[in-house]
């Protein structure tokens, strides 16, 4: 009656051979955004987008054979620099996959604000810079990330300008704090897309403030810390998309360098009866240490980079 050969499982007659549905999770988050030069915002964290399955709001992508679909990593903004003052943080670009013209698209995060500045809007918004009372950059557009958090007003002839934390994937950055601490980076999200517990990515980057006091550190450990006085802010970590740690001031006269932010990633996951070939440009590995699946951590791709599913 249905023309094709049967096997009894002990419960009911399935087919002898039936195709599994090539359907695709992913994480897809941006790089995060550099820390903000003395007394500077913590790097608003990249972008994040997920599958329903891992507590995103995304749907997973229904792929089709021997289809290029885009793949491409956003690199992390840079921290602030220059003399004085010096710069805002940078802001990270983008990551993306999907079907071409109409990718999946996480935003990279917002730069920390170089003092008395306004953090830099993007996937997670940048913390805002000290002494002056600024906002922090917004989570643009919306649905990625969180906002950067503000600065509070300190004196102008004293360490006591606590700046703002970027935002991250879980929550708002810290502002400044009145005790004269800088703001925490805003917490990451935790994504078990490659399995076991504990995986978070877009912390955003911890706010600075001048010596003597205590900077903010970084979202989930994935966002970089940022620095007191002439110490030294650290990088949001590499393929999370963590925001980097705000500079800090020293003595009413010298302002020190933001850090850069962290590079993002792109995890794909799909039925291991699946084959994944990648362009050229492309750095990833695959796991298979999971029956059943099979899982690319893509770390480089960059713009025309694509991967073909057969």
């Amino acid at each position: 009656t249905t023309f094709k050969t049967e096997v009894f499982n002990g419960t009911a007659w399935r087919n002898l051979k039936e195709s599994i549905p090539l359907v695709v999770d992913f994480l897809v988050v941006a790089g995060g955004g550099g820390g903000g030069r003395g007394t500077g915002g913590g790097g608003g964290a990249g972008g994040l987008k997920t599958t329903t399955t891992y507590s995103g709001s995304e749907t997973p992508l229904a792929a089709s054979l021997g289809t290029a679909y885009t793949v491409e990593v956003g690199t992390p903004g840079a921290g602030g620099a220059g003399s004085g003052g010096g710069t805002d943080g940078g802001d990270g670009t983008n990551s993306k996959f999907g079907v071409v013209s109409s990718e999946i698209i996480s935003t990279g995060g917002g730069g920390g604000a170089i003092n008395n500045g306004t953090g830099r809007a993007g996937g997670s918004g940048g913390g805002s810079g000290a002494p002056a009372g600024t906002p922090g950059g917004t989570a643009t557009p919306s649905g990625q990330g969180n906002d950067g958090g503000q600065a509070i007003f300190g004196t102008f002839s004293s360490n006591q300008r606590p700046a703002g934390g970027g935002g991250g994937a879980g929550t708002v950055g810290q502002e400044g704090q009145a005790n004269y601490n800088g703001g925490n980076g805003g917490s990451g999200l935790e994504v078990n897309i490659i399995g076991g517990t504990g995986n978070f990515y877009a912390g955003g980057g911890g706010g600075g403030t001048g010596s003597g006091y205590t900077a903010g550190t970084g979202g989930s450990s994935v966002g970089g810390n940022g620095s007191a006085g002439n110490g030294t802010p650290t990088a949001g970590t590499i393929n999370t998309g963590g925001g980097g740690g705000g500079g800090g001031f020293l003595n009413n006269v010298a302002w020190y360098n933001g850090a850069a932010g962290g590079s993002g990633v792109v995890i794909l996951r799909y039925p291991s009866n699946y084959t994944a070939t990648f362009s050229a440009g492309v750095t990833q590995v695959e796991d298979t240490s999971i029956s059943g699946v099979k899982i690319n951590t893509i770390t480089v791709a960059g713009a025309g980079d694509t991967i073909t599913f057969s």
